[in-house]
């Protein structure tokens, strides 16, 4: 289900159409991955930010293309590389002879919306320099803290760990985004459309932008506006406290996670045309939010597995 249900007490009735209208948009683009693209407007009405991680060639940069086309916002490209510098990403300081001064010249940091392309094929020291970016929404050069535009929204895209040339995001880094998406393989259908259709990249730059910079911040503070009701909290805490003694976890989730997994439901049942939070919403995002935020054991599996095991161990009272 893409389409907003009508909830006029909600929402203004342009605003809302222009919401459902840019989920439309991207279902166009991005084939067969309705979840996922609900997911991802998610994470940009939760203020958060958004790791789609998965093999090549399965639809990672469309997905943050379609996103950026259909937002309307400033938009900004990186493709990380093993010899990319912080000041590549952030910007430097270059002494002006006629003033004789230092000039700040802002780096690609500076949009609405930042595609961190392959993120992990770049070092640890260039990755770390989105960390103050991501969670304050400024960086600091030479000393001096420059704010960032709002909205401001990073879409990273990273490959495997697995993979050649790859290096691992730290805890620090992962803990930044707010989701993290695993698109796979498309269905049958869908990758027929696929197959037979038009070049995406080309349906990418003929699309129009369907939301704007004051849209989205309309939006993001009508999620605020979303009730969790005292049991709901209740249960997203018994969530976090059961991931800290299940069995094969290191180390569990923290309270910051659990902010992020509330504010992540209030922005689905946004989506979902509801003012209120169900369980059912907790349920489908918690994987997405808590999978890389957790530590296993060597040989635990997966923490996508762990994440599911932890969920279906909590009941929902």
């Amino acid at each position: 289900m893409s389409a907003i249900p009508a909830s006029p007490h909600m929402l203004p009735d342009a605003l809302r159409d222009s919401l459902r209208a840019a989920l439309a948009q991207v279902n166009t683009l991005v084939l067969g991955k309705a979840h996922e693209v609900r997911l991802a407007f998610v994470a940009l009405l939760s203020d958060g930010h958004l790791l789609i991680e998965d093999l090549p060639g399965l639809g990672k940069t469309t997905l943050a293309h379609a996103l950026a086309a259909t937002l309307g916002l400033g938009f900004q490209r990186v493709q990380f590389t093993s010899d990319l510098l912080p000041s590549d990403i952030l910007g430097v300081s270059i002494f002006d002879a006629r003033s004789r001064a230092f000039e700040f010249h802002p780096g690609p940091v500076f949009a609405n919306v930042l595609l961190a392309d392959e993120i992990n094929r770049a070092p640890p020291r260039t990755q770390s320099a989105l960390l103050e970016a991501m969670a304050e929404h400024q960086v600091t050069v030479d000393g001096t803290t420059h704010a960032l535009p709002r909205p401001f929204f990073v879409i990273a895209t990273q490959n495997p760990v697995d993979l050649a040339g790859t290096y691992p995001l730290p805890d620090s880094q992962l803990d930044r985004f707010l989701l993290r998406l695993n698109l796979g393989y498309p269905g049958e259908e869908a990758e027929r459309a696929l197959l037979a259709g038009s070049d995406r990249r080309q349906l990418i730059s003929r699309s129009s932008a369907v939301l704007g910079e004051e849209d989205v911040l309309r939006l993001r503070a009508a999620v605020e506006g979303v009730h969790a009701s005292e049991a709901l909290v209740a249960y997203i805490q018994t969530l976090l406290a059961r991931s800290r003694r299940h069995a094969g976890v290191r180390v569990g989730l923290s309270p910051r996670a659990g902010i992020a997994l509330l504010r992540a439901s209030r922005a689905y049942a946004l989506l979902l045309g509801r003012n209120h939070v169900l369980p059912e919403d907790v349920q489908a995002l918690f994987g997405a939010v808590a999978s890389h935020r957790l530590v296993a054991d060597a040989d635990a599996g997966d923490d996508t597995t762990l994440a599911k095991a932890i969920l279906h161990s909590v009941p929902v009272d």
